[in-house]
């Protein structure tokens, strides 16, 4: 059987980790190994086992084994002990977070460290090549076509157009390759479920003693929220001891955060997202987003970010200057502005909302010197129909059923053997 994967990131390292004498190409639109189509395993590398957060499959989400045996394999790989939380969250805090209407979800995470990372993929893509695994970095996946029981894949490698023919097909290219979703989803308009969501917010930065408590505890705390208006909030990606960074893509840039395990920072930083759902007839929640964002890079003036003290941010005035909390983001990336020129009022609400209000909580988390940049975006992948044909699938977060480099590996983890009953 010959095989198709499109996209080198967590799913692919999923599916192929237990694959043999199979005939496999893996079409990476990314130049080499280290800049793979997704950025979790690029940059930072929280792993995490959790029954409340992750995705959607009740197969990933109930199997704490499963689950951990993927971050025992990262860790294997990238020789390394990871950091993770030292105790439980004692009872008292659990009553302050549902005393002011906020939700604690509970997991146990493991933080590997963005230079273990590079590690880990130089190992995993040698031990892929010593599998007779083939790989095509800096292909472009354009097209996919559905020919009877044959899969064409069509794409673009240095300026010339290929197109090869596969048994099976793998879609593997992580959130950040919706575009080629988006171009299967409408030719091939029965695949999708659903398609509505999308993340907007910020990444916050504080001194690390303002949280310390909770990142001894937790590594990485998970709050939600429902605000007034009815938005859901919540905390992601939180980097103790962390640096803020930008994550670029063709045309716009975004802010996000990591950390390393061997280099540290003064600063905390995590995401406050606020979720936003559409209803019809309107169908392009990563086009709303992705405006959002440009339109934030247009009044920073080009390829940067927008910074903002909470003080600033609060009361609808750009900032221009900064006190008592000194950014971590390399300053030839940033502007000093105001988010609220960009963000929907709605989502500022929430967010201000939500850090007024867990001040009660984590004392000293709203204070005005405390920075936030944007915008921060989360874009959802449209939810895809993996049982409608047996030779074309979309594995990881491109398929909208998982959200984490844990889950999406599973998730390929689970086709391939699939697969492999069904081939035996």
């Amino acid at each position: 059987m010959k095989i198709g994967v499109v996209g080198f990131g967590a799913a692919s390292v999923g599916f192929l980790k237990e694959i043999e004498n199979e005939d496999v190409t893996v079409y990476e639109a990314n130049k080499d190994v280290f800049s793979s189509s997704i950025s979790g395993i690029r940059a930072d590398g929280k792993l995490f086992v959790s029954s409340e957060m992750g995705g959607d499959l009740e197969e990933i989400l109930l199997n704490s084994e499963l689950q951990k045996d993927i971050v025992d394999f990262y860790c294997k790989v990238a020789d390394t002990i990871p950091e993770t939380g030292t105790q439980e969250i004692n009872l008292d805090m659990k009553k302050d977070f549902h005393r002011f209407g906020f939700k604690l979800v509970e997991s146990k995470f493991y933080h590997l460290g963005t230079e273990k990372l590079k590690y880990f993929l130089q190992r995993i893509y040698e031990i892929f090549l010593n599998k007779g695994i083939n790989f095509v970095f800096g292909a472009r996946v354009i097209d996919i076509e559905l020919d009877h029981n044959i899969v064409k894949v069509k794409y673009i490698k240095d300026g010339t157009e290929y197109i090869e023919e596969f048994d099976r097909v793998y879609i593997a290219v992580g959130r950040s390759g919706l575009k080629l979703i988006d171009i299967i989803s409408e030719k091939y308009p029965e695949f999708v479920i659903k398609n509505n969501t999308v993340d907007l917010g910020i990444r916050y930065e504080l001194p690390d003693f303002v949280v310390q408590h909770l990142n001894e505890m937790l590594y990485e705390f998970k709050i939600k929220y429902q605000a007034s208006n009815g938005l859901l909030v919540r905390t992601f990606c939180n980097n103790p001891s962390g640096y803020v960074v930008t994550e670029k893509y063709p045309n716009f840039v975004t802010v996000n955060g990591h950390s390393f395990q061997s280099k540290k920072s003064e600063n905390t930083n995590f995401a406050i997202l606020v979720t936003h759902t559409f209803t019809k007839p309107f169908n392009d929640p990563n086009g709303y987003g992705e405006y959002i964002v440009r339109l934030a890079n247009i009044l920073a003036g080009g390829r940067r970010v927008i910074l903002q003290t909470y003080g600033d941010f609060k009361v609808g005035k750009r900032t221009k200057r900064l006190w008592n909390v000194l950014p971590t983001l390399n300053s030839d990336e940033y502007i000093l502005g105001d988010l609220n020129l960009v963000l929907p009022h709605k989502t500022v609400k929430a967010i201000t909302e939500f850090l007024e209000q867990l001040e009660n909580v984590i004392p000293g988390i709203s204070n005005n010197s405390h920075l936030l940049y944007g915008i921060e975006v989360k874009f959802y992948s449209k939810k895809m129909n993996n049982n409608l044909v047996p030779n074309l699938k979309f594995i990881g977060d491109c398929s909208g059923h998982t959200r984490s480099i844990v889950h999406a590996t599973a998730h390929g983890l689970l086709e391939y053997m699939k697969l492999k009953q069904e081939i035996q």
